[in-house]
């Protein structure tokens, strides 16, 4: 219940904040827009690279397809998050939502769990509007939610180390280069790949492949997945509380 009243209460003003920022808005409908290239462009492009340096690179079209569509939104929309949390850590609304009837933790826990779940639903459907070769749906919908906690991972990791917007900009610029984790994990031996699993955006795409071709690892990579993540998140809320709530 008390869940319920903050998303009808504070959902509208959120919704208008997000309208006036036109940087905001195309953060939110870019997640869609990306399936037509990857479905499109991505294969003849990948052919074109191919034929140049003499590599089969179709054999990398679902790997490639998948990480981008996978961890776009979550990443996006944790961006989207973490500038609004920039904002009002700027115009001390946090703070003064210390002395008010709502806890910070329920306020914190609405402002995280909306656009993870929202991401979770976008990702699933980027995936499947593509059409990629070989779906698995209960994969997918397993990949989705690892994937889809990367939502407030961004959104905690830019409010607690940015301490403003063009700081936060920065940041997202100089973490970019975590999207390549999986990416770049398709390229290397088989041996190697779990090195990456130190960067959480590695495991959604990864689990998808797996369980695409029944890898009984993808389980035990599950598990590991989720509860990284659960501790990278547990890190990230207790620095939030002391830097952004002190």
């Amino acid at each position: 219940m008390v869940f319920m009243k903050l998303f009808t209460g504070l959902g509208p003003l959120d919704a208008r904040s997000i309208g006036r920022d036109s940087l905001l808005r195309w953060m939110l409908a870019l997640p869609l827009l990306i399936v037509v290239p990857v479905r499109l462009v991505l294969p003849p492009l990948l052919v074109r690279i191919g034929l140049t340096f003499g590599v089969d690179l179709q054999l990398f079209y679902p790997g490639i397809a998948s990480a981008v569509l996978l961890l776009i939104t979550p990443v996006l929309y944790g961006l989207v998050i973490g500038f609004l949390l920039l904002d009002q850590r700027d115009d001390q609304t946090l703070t003064a939502l210390q002395i008010t009837p709502l806890p910070v933790e329920h306020y914190l826990a609405y402002r995280l769990a909306a656009p993870t779940l929202l991401s979770y639903g976008m990702a699933v459907a980027a995936v499947l509007l593509a059409g990629l070769p070989n779906p698995h749906i209960w994969g997918l919908l397993l990949a989705g939610l690892v994937a889809a906690l990367h939502t407030p991972l961004v959104a905690l990791g830019l409010a607690c180390f940015a301490a403003n917007k063009v700081q936060g900009l920065a940041l997202m610029k100089a973490g970019s280069v975590l999207l390549t984790a999986p990416l770049v994990g398709l390229f290397v031996p088989s041996s190697w790949r779990y090195v990456f699993g130190v960067l959480p955006t590695y495991w959604p795409a990864t689990l998808y492949r797996q369980f695409q071709v029944g890898d009984q690892l993808a389980w035990g990579g599950l598990v590991f997945a989720l509860s990284y993540q659960a501790l990278l998140l547990a890190i990230l809320l207790r620095r939030f509380r002391a830097v952004v709530l002190r």
